[in-house]
């Protein structure tokens, strides 16, 4: 299919194209709908298959790794081999590991599986993202999908525990993995038939040396920050941190030398392109590290169950929902620079009510801080998710499309460790002299190690020694909860202010057809 801008304007997407939009959101929303869901069904299967924690943590996080590791290969392979061509072998590769996950006889058979879906989920945001690009040409319309796009990834979050919990009620374990099946047959359906094949024109071979050295940067970078956020400064993560950092130098370095790299560092020249990126990571990070301690503050200080927990989020992911699908309609009347600043004030005004809870006041004011916080994160999200493919021509627009989800990914364990560190060592500051005598050293240790560890020794305690202990531990637990949601507005209210300054010179969504780029693009063809 051709198109070509008439009087400056892209001519407007038609129903086929809507149509294939829903059938990519569908499959986007299974890739975080996954991952909400074995929440629920990890007691189940690790009872069921026998595995312990270790084994328990790698069927969690293996997923992750993949999906992070994989991402900018599988948004250059799509480029090269053809963005539909890459996506349907993934949603069949999804399948396959969806039915292995479902049927697996032993934790290392279900961690093997959940590798091959991470693998599989790798190619899924990189190439629907970049297939949307092609898709719709004007750009009001991408905004309009994008937004669309993004969306589906909170509401597989917010489906995820309902219909997981509804499944797990009902069927074994292995029934949640199956849920993605019928949604990787539709798509592999009516993808050949929706979907317009793109490949860039001219590209070269992918180069291997660049994807082992991707791979071996993002892994362990990820796994040693992971890990210095569950088990704190052993020597394993970190070194598996620097070993990733020198790897990541190598790659950058082979990148520069290659003709036709796989990831073009040209990109992040780009005045929108870089300060997106930016804001993208340091938004997860801040915001993923506070909701870190949001959660545990549910169950530990709020005395929630797990179920009622993630019920106390679904508000705030309406909202972000919500958000993400309206930012790109106001984006036409308001530039997005200061959309998306605004957008970050919001977010800081949520994370200013957490400091408002205090160990008593129950739950209430966090889940209307969550709320605040995520309809103000959806302008950057949307709009910030469209800038950075807006900015990457469109050979590159695989490849670029891989970008805001590296930065979720990375945000999100740098958040963990970092803020996590924070919150702990205010934690431990104010718990130490508060321990109640009378207890073990063993005891004493875990009540000074963490508020789930003062939480499990209180339940083995006579009431009034229960009490004396949990009353100072959820006070310093909800002390570092404070610092942390201030320390992450005061940092958010900086990148509210560097999106409104390096931002500013781009117009509202379809005033111009390349408001990023100038002329780029206002002549385009898409196969």
């Amino acid at each position: 299919m051709r198109t070509v801008s008439v009087n400056g304007v892209a001519p407007g997407a038609g129903r086929r194209e809507w149509i294939g939009l829903a059938v990519l959101a569908l499959g986007t929303l299974l890739v975080s709908f996954d991952v909400f869901v074995l929440l629920l069904a990890l007691p189940h299967l690790s009872a069921d298959l026998g595995a312990d924690g270790v084994q328990q943590l790698w069927i969690m996080d293996i997923y992750g790794f993949m999906v992070g590791g994989f991402l900018i290969t599988m948004g250059s392979l799509g480029d090269r081999i053809g963005r539909r061509r890459l996506l349907l072998i993934g949603a069949a590769a999804f399948g396959v590991a969806s039915v292995l996950s479902a049927y697996s006889t032993s934790p290392g058979m279900l961690i093997a599986a959940r590798a091959l879906l991470g693998v599989a989920g790798a190619t899924l945001a990189p190439s629907t993202l970049a297939l949307i690009s092609n898709m719709f040409r004007n750009p009001r319309q991408m905004g309009v999908a994008i937004g669309v796009w993004a969306g589906s990834f909170t509401v597989g979050a917010i489906i995820g525990p309902i219909v997981g919990g509804v499944m797990l009620e009902h069927f074994w374990w292995g029934s949640v993995f199956l849920l993605g099946v019928p949604v990787m047959a539709l798509l592999l359906v009516l993808g050949p038939m929706l979907l317009p094949e793109y490949r860039a024109p001219g590209s070269g071979r992918i180069d291997p040396l660049s994807v082992g050295l991707s791979l071996a940067a993002i892994l362990p970078f990820i796994y040693g920050v992971k890990e210095l956020a569950r088990s704190g400064w052993e020597p394993l993560p970190v070194v598996a941190v620097a070993a990733g950092l020198l790897f990541a130098v190598a790659f950058v370095r082979r990148q520069r030398v290659l003709a036709d790299p796989l990831l073009d560092l040209s990109l992040f020249g780009d005045r929108a392109f870089g300060t997106t990126l930016v804001s993208l990571l340091a938004y997860s990070l801040l915001t993923g590290g506070t909701m870190l301690f949001v959660a545990q503050y549910f169950q530990s200080v709020g005395g929630l169950s797990p179920l009622q927990a993630g019920l106390g989020l679904l508000p705030g992911m309406a909202a972000s929902t919500v958000s993400v699908m309206v930012s790109p309609i106001l984006a036409r009347r308001i530039r997005p620079a200061y959309l998306i600043a605004a957008g970050l004030v919001v977010v800081v005004a949520g994370l200013l009510l957490v400091t408002l809870a205090d160990a008593d006041s129950g739950p209430a004011i966090l889940i209307v801080a969550f709320a605040v916080w995520a309809l103000g994160g959806g302008p950057l999200l949307s709009l910030g998710i469209n800038l950075v493919v807006a900015s990457a021509p469109p050979e590159k627009a695989g490849a670029a499309s891989a970008m805001p989800q590296i930065s979720n990914e990375l945000g999100a364990a740098l958040g963990f460790a970092v803020l996590g560190s924070v919150g702990i060592a205010v934690y431990r500051a104010q718990v130490a002299d508060a321990v109640p005598p009378g207890l073990s050293a063993e005891a004493a240790g875990r009540a000074h190690e963490s508020i789930a560890g003062a939480t499990a020794v209180a339940a083995d305690l006579p009431g009034e020694l229960a009490t004396a202990l949990l009353a100072p531990a959820r006070e310093a637990f909800t002390s570092g909860v404070h610092i942390v949601a201030a320390v992450s507005a005061a940092l958010l209210a900086c990148t509210a202010l560097l999106v409104a300054v390096r931002l500013r010179h781009i117009r509202p969504v379809g005033e111009v057809e390349s408001q990023v780029t100038g002329d780029r693009g206002a002549a385009s063809e898409a196969v």
